[in-house]
């Protein structure tokens, strides 16, 4: 008996820091104000979080909505969010749930976009890096009955470095044509290779064109209810040498995007 009393001290003497250890990590975790759920392999990762949680008619029965825009960071703490969705709860109890593209900022807007008399639900986030592109996702629940809308289709944009310091840039969806002057640029052209010092191109070299980076709902002269305007960015040597946007307004009817009104917005306009 008396030999065994010491390996049953030590025991509890074990047990007893165990859960000492145990309280202590549950206290920093709590003081860190991070929520982490443990998955199976027993490591932990980022819980869902609640983004924004919006009220609004969706369904057309003139009663609020609840829809709670949700998603889960890449990491503790993390801006970017690598799964994002909004869950959807009608005045007449039913649910819904809608997916969006991972990215930074996601919101949902609400505005009626197909001229229907209900809000549709235009959702976003941005992809980050030196694009900034916006990703969309546009929804009508008009009577209880989800429908996808397309977004706008990309406007047809091609463009080209000249000589004399020059590019030209062409819309195809208004067969419009601008010429963009580059003499400003000249010394970092020339630097680049791209022109002699004559200003003479050394080889071809295409524009870069984006696609839209940023819709945003407006009010359209002559037209019921709003539409959209959308950016395109349209650059030189590199993304960050910027020549200028191209708007475009569009106009949702017979269940298609229809073009109003394209034009240029040089940078140093």
């Amino acid at each position: 008996m008396l030999a065994a009393y010491p390996k049953e001290k030590r025991m509890r003497g074990e047990k007893m820091k165990k859960e000492y250890m145990l309280a202590l990590l549950a206290l920093w975790f709590m003081a860190a104000g991070t929520v982490v759920i443990a998955d199976a392999g027993g490591k932990t990762k980022a819980g869902k979080t609640v983004i924004h949680r919006y009220e609004a008619d969706v369904t057309g029965d003139g009663k609020k909505d609840a829809i709670v825009l949700e998603g889960i960071p890449f990491a503790a703490g993390s801006p970017y969010m690598k799964k994002i969705w909004a869950r959807i709860a009608t005045s007449e109890g039913k649910k819904y749930k809608l997916p969006y593209e991972p990215g930074y900022e996601p919101e949902i807007q609400f505005t009626d976009l197909n001229h229907d008399g209900v809000k549709d639900m235009l959702g976003s986030s941005n992809s980050g890096g030196s694009g900034g592109i916006n990703q969309y996702r546009l929804d009508t629940l008009k009577g209880g009955i989800l429908k996808h809308l397309p977004m706008p289709p990309v406007l047809k944009l091609s463009g080209k470095f000249e000589n004399a310091l020059s590019a030209r840039l062409n819309i195809e969806n208004t067969n419009e044509t601008f010429l963009i002057d580059l003499r400003k640029r000249k010394k970092d052209y020339i630097r680049l290779g791209i022109y002699r010092k004559d200003g003479m191109l050394n080889e071809p070299f295409e524009l870069m064109i984006d696609p839209a980076a940023v819709y945003k709902p407006v009010k359209i002269k002559g037209k019921k209810g709003v539409g959209l305007e959308g950016y395109q960015q349209v650059s030189g040597a590199y993304h960050a040498d910027k020549l200028g946007n191209v708007k475009a307004i569009w106009y949702f009817k017979d269940g298609k995007w229809i073009l109003v009104r394209a034009k240029w917005q040089p940078t140093n306009a």
